[in-house]
């Protein structure tokens, strides 16, 4: 049996998942937490990595090896590779003005890029740099993501180099997903825009990763290791584990809530509100994205003092539309829409709708009703929906299952509880080793009966 292994470095942990190259079968896992926050020492996501391969058993019988990744988070390095500052993750909000001001020096940004950029995005997290840490800034030699850096430092590079001959800054790699995240790359053209990230940054000659195609590798873990992948951003690496064609759509509900599907032709919507994204098939991947998603879910529980699962139980002894309560769960500020400074909002509050039951069902609608607001921005910039994939910790809930098949316009699925984006390395790994992306099957955990409730969607487009 020949071996490839996949790792997910998400915000919350590090999950490591070995497989069988030909079946996709897992054959052993492991994990390791990330500490909290909007910023984090890249180191915590070395040590995070290293420990969950020592879980998963290590690598040594393994052929081949990928990242995935979150998206946009910006890892800043010195001429002789040293971390400058903690990195800066896709849900820090800080850079919203920076935002803001990059839209305005380029107005042509989304023909440039494919996307219109926001606060999580790489380019306005270092204009952010250039205009509150100028001596930071001064010091940027190179610039990477989080999936780059640890692909970087799985093959042996970074500033213990230094002694040796330097850092190999020219080492780093990327690939296309991860790379149309940035707001400095085109997905349709494939190159990087020197002159965005010159002025996000605030000088010249700033290092970027080389760019891999699909089946690419960079080279091998260090000291004769396996062969390593090109890595990807998570939603990419996620469909890729999921085998997403186009005509699916997948809803993601973790700690930021995605909508994406995967389509032949690049994406360019002017509003900002589809980022206009590459998969990690050579392909493209329109995606709308959420701050807030399973995290809505957690507080209502809290508050409510039950588990998830009760909270899903006292859900579904609601009636769909919570007798007018509508909960807009912004709690993080939002990014879609873009609102990086909203606050949660309760409406409808009444003696009939103000229940446990109700409150606990209008954390999922107001949830599940944002994330349909994407997939209606998706059909409306040529995407076609033929089916639902959701997937997410939250979605093997059935209460969440049940209320999504009322919610959205396409026939819902379910698959199994996995580690998609692991997985999606994983067919990474596979890939680079023969050349052809594996085809795995995804097995079904559910499929709910359509059951569609207009009552759900207006009420909540009411109080936008």
């Amino acid at each position: 049996m020949t071996l490839v292994a996949g790792i997910d470095s998400s915000t919350q942990n590090c999950k490591v998942v070995v497989v069988d190259a030909a079946t996709g079968a897992i054959v052993r896992e492991g994990r390791a937490p990330h500490p909290s926050g909007t910023e984090v020492d890249p180191e915590e996501w070395w040590r995070a990595l290293r420990s969950a391969i020592t879980e998963a058993g290590g690598l040594d019988d393994v052929a081949a090896v990928s990242i995935g990744a979150q998206q946009h988070g910006m890892v800043v390095l010195d001429e002789e590779g040293r971390v400058i500052r903690p990195a800066l993750l896709w849900n820090d909000t800080r850079s919203a003005a920076a935002a803001r001001g990059l839209i305005e020096e380029f107005p042509d940004i989304v023909e440039r890029t494919g996307s219109l950029p926001v606060a999580s995005f790489t380019s306005t997290k270092l204009r952010w740099l250039r205009d509150a840490e100028s001596e930071n800034a001064r010091r940027v030699a190179a610039v990477a993501l989080p999936h780059d850096w640890l692909t970087w430092r799985m093959r042996g590079f970074g500033p213990v180099d230094a002694a040796a001959g330097g850092p190999r800054l020219n080492e780093l790699t990327t690939d296309r997903s991860d790379a149309s995240g940035t707001g400095y790359w085109n997905p349709a053209t494939g190159n990087y825009d020197d002159r965005l990230l010159a002025a996000s940054i605030g000088h010249t000659g700033t290092v970027v990763p080389r760019v891999l195609g699909p089946g690419d590798s960079p080279g091998t873990v260090a000291l004769g290791g396996p062969i390593m992948a090109a890595g990807a951003g998570d939603n990419a690496g996620a469909a890729l584990g999921l085998g997403a064609r186009p005509g699916d759509v997948v809803v993601s509900i973790g700690t930021s809530g995605t909508v994406f599907a995967v389509t032949e032709q690049p994406s360019r919507e002017p509003t900002g509100t589809v980022a206009g994204f590459a998969d990690a098939s050579g392909n493209y991947l329109p995606l709308v994205a959420t701050m807030n998603a399973a995290r809505v879910l957690d507080s209502v529980a809290d508050l409510l003092g039950v588990s998830l699962d009760e909270l899903g139980t006292l859900a579904l002894g609601a009636e769909a539309g919570c007798s007018g309560l509508v909960l807009q769960p912004f709690f993080e500020g939002e990014r879609t829409p873009n609102r990086p400074d909203a606050t949660a909002t309760l409406f409808g509050m009444t003696l009939a709708s103000t229940s446990r039951e109700n409150l606990a069902r209008a954390s999922i609608e107001g949830l599940l009703c944002g994330l349909a607001d994407g997939l209606d921005a998706l059909i409306a910039n040529g995407v076609v929906a033929n089916r639902i994939m959701l997937i997410g910790g939250a979605a093997q809930n059935p209460a969440v299952a049940a209320i999504a098949a009322q919610v959205f316009a396409a026939p819902v699925l379910v698959p199994r509880p996995a580690e998609y984006v692991a997985l999606g390395a994983a067919v990474q790994a596979a890939w680079a080793l023969t050349g052809e992306r594996p085809l795995w099957t995804t097995a079904v955990h559910a499929e709910p009966p359509v059951d569609t409730q207009p009552i759900i969607r207006a009420q909540y487009q009411a109080r936008l």
